[in-house]
């Protein structure tokens, strides 16, 4: 079992930043990989970011250059620093853990650019 809370999230002004935080508990030691997913009013969530084995890392094309994620070294907290923020990344985002079996999911913070 894992258990994910984000945090961070908020209001900001276009062109401005946030940083999200995620707690990760549990036997987080099976984890293979952490993401952020956002979902969008009327539209599917969508992979943001993630982070891998040996720390590699994988972008959305959408926010390659503006986003960038990272974890702590014992792997329990895992961030999104977001910069550069669009209206269009207004969203719900998720942080997840993929395991081999199952992936867990956080409850969701809400972001929101105001343009």
């Amino acid at each position: 079992q894992v258990q994910l809370v984000e945090s961070g999230g908020g209001l900001v002004p276009a062109g401005g930043s946030l940083r999200l935080s995620c707690a990760v508990s549990g036997d987080f030691s099976r984890i293979y990989s952490l993401s952020w997913h956002r979902q969008a009013p009327g539209k599917q969530r969508e992979l943001v970011a993630s982070i891998g084995i040996g720390d590699r890392t994988n972008y959305a094309d959408s926010v390659k250059g503006r986003f960038t994620i990272s974890r702590d070294s014992a792997g329990s907290m895992v961030y999104l620093q977001m910069n550069h923020l669009k209206p269009e990344d207004t969203a719900v985002y998720y942080c997840s853990a993929e395991m081999t079996l199952k992936d867990y999911w956080g409850q969701g913070t809400q972001v929101t650019v105001s343009s």
